[in-house]
């Protein structure tokens, strides 16, 4: 493994189609909005998700790829976090911990580390594991902001009809017609801003290659995580800024600030092709490089 030794911001536009990128359950899973703005939200939380998504398709197997927080719809399994550090104790340290019983104080740094070499996840975002048998808490070296759309959205509401009945007991008409609704966005460009620290990832262990994999699965993680709902989704952008050093060598805002996104047309949008991307690579500061991997 390649430690990490530089600074890396990022720029990262993803768009939405016909779907809801990321519902609210406290507004009846209608996409996110600034209430304000009418600027339309997908949490970093969601972001992670389709992250760890793709790493545990693309890495199944690897015990240092593995994922914590896993998804029960593609791992096909219920897993517990307290389970997973008491299994890390007994495996990795030889620690055989009963339910609710705690590691000792003196091996949860031991533990801390060993559970940022078995998963991708802690040692990329970071994780609390002081619950249960406790192996501490973990900041990750990958830290990401809310995805804002760059217009305003107006989700579309969507009558649902069934069919088909499925209880005997009921009456056949009571059962089909309107049964429910489905909210979308028409169309929404999205941009969301990250940070990669090479002294958390020191810590972590977070490498060059995990750095590799996290842009591979910015640029995939869609196209493994289709559905209906969400419509269609899609990467069309990652704009990667590194410094020179570890603390980096200019702002991470003035250099988000030289990407400039506008629409090029005085219609509602639909598509990506709707906007001008440029960046200016003019006013890119010294010890800073500036990369379009996508």
């Amino acid at each position: 493994m390649t430690d990490l030794k530089n600074r890396i911001d990022f720029v990262y536009l993803f768009d939405v189609q016909d779907g809801n990128p990321n519902g609210d359950p406290d507004a009846g899973n209608l996409p996110r909005v600034d209430s304000e703005t009418g600027m339309g939200l997908v949490t970093d939380i969601c972001l992670k998700r389709k992250v760890r998504n793709y790493v545990q398709i693309a890495k199944m197997g690897e015990t240092h790829n593995d994922i914590l927080v896993k998804s029960k719809e593609i791992s096909g399994q219920e897993v517990f976090i307290n389970g997973e550090i008491r299994k890390m104790y007994k495996e990795d340290l030889g620690l055989d911990l009963k339910v609710k019983e705690k590691a000792p104080a003196d091996k949860v740094a031991a533990g801390r580390e060993a559970m940022c070499k078995r998963f991708y996840d802690v040692r990329t975002f970071g994780a609390v594991l002081s619950t249960g048998p406790n192996a501490g808490q973990v900041r990750g070296a990958v830290q990401m902001t809310f995805a804002r759309s760059i217009d305003q959205i107006i989700p579309a509401e969507h009558a649902l009809t069934v069919c088909a009945a499925r209880d005997e007991e009921k009456s056949y008409d009571s059962q089909v017609g309107i049964q429910g609704r489905k909210a979308t966005v028409p169309y929404g460009l999205y941009v969301c801003h990250g940070f990669i620290s090479a002294s958390l990832a020191k810590q972590t262990g977070f490498s060059e290659e995990d750095l590799e994999l996290f842009f591979e699965a910015l640029k995939n993680m869609f196209d493994v995580d289709r559905s209906a709902a969400r419509g269609l989704m899609s990467a069309q952008k990652l704009i990667v800024f590194r410094h020179e050093s570890v603390l980096g060598n200019a702002p991470a805002n003035k250099l988000f600030d030289l990407v400039k996104i506008k629409k090029n047309t005085e219609t509602a949008t639909r598509s990506f092709s709707d906007y001008v991307v440029t960046i200016d690579k003019d006013s890119v500061p010294n010890g800073v490089t500036v990369e379009e991997l996508i």
